[in-house]
Order: C-alpha cells, then structure tokens, then sequence
C-alpha cells in the first residue's frame, strides 16, 4: 500500500466511522465510506490492548500486505477503515486473510 493511499487524519477516521457501512468478521471490523475520487483509501487502526508497539506494527504489516494481495475485491471511490480486534494475536496470517476477504 502506497503513502497516498493511506487515511491519517482523525477527522477522516471518525466521519467514516459514524457515516459508513459495517461489516464484522471473527478478528476485524471493516468501515466503508463512498468518496469522489476513484483509488480506495486505506485507515487500519489498531488499539493498544492488542499488545505491544511490536505486535500491533506485526499486525498492520500483515494486514497491508493482504490489502495489497487483495486489491481487486476493494472498490474504487471508496475509503475503507480496517479496525482489529483483540483475538488476531492468536490467529495465523491465513485465518487474518480468509475473515478480511470473507467481510468484503
């Protein structure tokens, strides 16, 4: 996932969050939001009761390399948060794809 892809302002974060669509899965909650430009925009947020600063950079590292994997099962003109939940440290990178595409 490239730098200009990526969401990093709080206000971008909160208004897809409180305005977009919800889909749950086992170990992630997806938010979308429909936007005016055509490439995805990307926001993963990761709390601090994953774990350390170590294990919640791990997490992050799998999650865009599965976004970047996966590029074709997100749609243009779309921002898209990526919230993790708490039972990921446990899962393997397998499981972490299969619950990111089966939310999408």
């Amino acid at each position: 996932m490239k730098r200009y892809e990526m969401i990093k302002k709080h206000e971008d974060f909160t208004n897809i969050i409180n305005n977009g669509k919800k889909k749950s899965g086992k170990y992630i909650i997806i938010f979308s939001l429909s936007k005016k430009f055509e490439k995805p925009n990307f926001g993963i947020a990761v709390g601090k009761k994953v774990g350390n600063a170590v294990e919640r950079n791990k997490i992050k590292r799998q999650v865009r390399n599965i976004i970047d994997k996966n590029r074709f099962l997100f749609q243009n003109f779309t921002n898209y948060i990526i919230m993790i939940k708490r039972g990921i440290k446990t899962a393997s990178f397998n499981e972490i794809e299969e619950d990111l595409k089966g939310c999408l």
